[in-house]
């Protein structure tokens, strides 16, 4: 019963890196090169991350230049990266993929706002979940005569004060994400 609490903490900071992982691939009108992270291309047979094949960089606040190590590469880059629906059209100039991004549209700031609630109430519902399983262990726990009574109690505030603590996270992630998009 000791280490709940540390399990709890544990569980909670996956759910909040998991909606850190989502937010990192919300479009916010900046060039941000972990739009590429989930692409892949068939290198020799293994898919292997656009990443690990060329150098990225963001020469500019709304541009992501690849240039890839094996220019060989450079097609099938850009055909994952249209395939990858990223809402970009890479442009090929036989060296490098330019990927330019658009500004962002005062609707389609909303509409990804929406959204990105969404995705941060689904994260709290998470937390809360954790932390109704968790009290259900206490109280199995207790009722098992494993802990008393006053432990039962203590525990049960503790879980809620690291719920909160993670709820309090993901309300200042989804915050800062929010500043992010609707900043022009």
């Amino acid at each position: 019963m000791e280490n709940i609490k540390q399990q709890v903490s544990d569980k909670m900071q996956k759910t909040l890196d998991s909606l850190l992982h989502q937010f990192s691939k919300i479009r916010t009108g900046r060039a941000s090169a972990s739009i590429l992270d989930d692409v892949k291309i068939n290198y020799y047979g293994q898919p292997t991350p656009v990443k690990q094949l060329c150098n990225i960089s963001i020469p500019e606040a709304r541009l992501i230049v690849v240039q890839p190590w094996d220019k060989t590469t450079l097609a099938d880059i850009e055909k994952a990266i249209l395939a990858a629906n990223l809402g970009i059209t890479p442009e090929n100039d036989g060296n490098v993929i330019r990927m330019p991004f658009q500004p962002l549209t005062e609707e389609k700031r909303k509409d990804i706002v929406k959204s990105l609630k969404k995705m941060a109430e689904d994260a709290r519902v998470a937390v809360r979940n954790i932390r109704r399983d968790s009290n259900e262990e206490v109280k199995k726990s207790q009722k098992d005569h494993d802990i008393s009574e006053d432990e039962e109690k203590k525990l049960l505030k503790e879980i809620q004060d690291v719920t909160d603590e993670w709820v309090k996270k993901v309300d200042e992630a989804e915050k800062t994400k929010e500043k992010e998009i609707l900043e022009i």
